[in-house]
């Protein structure tokens, strides 16, 4: 991952830590999974648990997240 893409996506999660509606339009649930989200930026794709800490289970790009 360049690095300039990998300073966006910490920024971008660290957004939605501090304020998830602000984010709403790029994340969605995922279908089939429980408690799993997708968050999206630009090409690449973080795939996270929410409930009381936000984890982060995977960042890929987008052919091969799912």
């Amino acid at each position: 991952m360049p690095r300039n893409w990998a300073i966006l996506i910490r920024d971008k999660i660290a957004a939605y830590a501090e304020d998830p509606a602000a984010h709403a339009n790029n994340v969605k649930k995922l279908k089939g999974q429980d408690n799993l989200m997708r968050l999206r930026v630009g090409d690449w794709r973080i795939i996270m648990r929410e409930s009381t800490i936000l984890l982060i289970l995977k960042v890929s790009s987008r052919g091969s997240t799912y």
